[in-house]
């Protein structure tokens, strides 16, 4: 009976690793499906994580948050998108920004709304 707790337990974490990554790819298809496919990159984020960063083929962005760069990966692996290694050229080009972003962006050097 010892050695089937501890197997259990053994195989937890990564029952649990399986179960994010199930779930972000499911948010990944929902968000392609809804913007005409869509493609990513995997960033680190130190110790919390992972951040997915998703562009539709229409241009909307949206992003993810893993619990680590290994689910991250896996999850992207999952929802069967193109994963990009960088955020850069081609694929930044095809973000579509609007005013909002530009403002939250620029804020302050702009004159858009402040963070006060």
């Amino acid at each position: 009976m010892a050695d089937t707790q501890q197997v259990d337990e053994a195989t937890r974490p990564d029952a649990r690793a399986e179960r994010r990554a199930a779930r972000l790819a499911k948010q990944i298809g929902s968000f392609a499906a809804k913007h005409g496919g869509a493609e990513g990159q995997v960033a680190h984020l130190g110790r919390k994580g992972a951040r997915i960063v998703l562009v539709g083929e229409d241009g909307d962005w949206g992003d993810l948050v893993a619990p680590t760069y290994d689910v991250a990966r896996e999850a992207v692996a999952k929802a069967g998108i193109t994963v990009h290694e960088d955020f850069d050229g081609e694929f930044a080009a095809k973000v579509r920004t609007g005013p909002y972003e530009w403002s939250r962006m620029a804020g302050i050097q702009l004159g858009g709304p402040s963070n006060h």
